[in-house]
């Protein structure tokens, strides 16, 4: 099992990251009512998944297995944190973690 940070940045960002062996496009907007929100593209801008809330404690692609990335998204938090993101903690104290299994 291979653990890795995605860095981000409480900002709106889009950026291209290699996920296991596979380059995808993750795009991470805030959304006022709903919070951090992703989407995620392939390497030639097809949307797999869209509208993915950033929400602590669970796998985020468990429910998206025909999206074919293999491992798992997961967002925590540093202890005293917030339990979800917040506008200005992304990055900061909560973070996007993928799993390669």
């Amino acid at each position: 099992m291979q653990i890795n940070e995605i860095p981000l940045s409480p900002d709106n960002q889009q950026f291209r990251i290699l996920l296991g062996d596979t380059t995808y496009t993750l795009r991470i907007i805030w959304r006022d009512t709903a919070g951090w929100i992703m989407d995620v593209m392939d390497s030639g801008g097809a949307v797999l998944l869209s509208g993915v809330p950033l929400v602590t404690g669970v796998n985020l692609l468990q429910q998206y297995p025909q999206s074919g990335i293999d491992g798992e998204l997961v967002v925590i938090t540093d202890k005293g944190a917030p339990e979800d993101p917040t506008k200005d903690n992304l990055g900061i104290y909560s973070h996007l973690i993928f799993v390669q299994v």
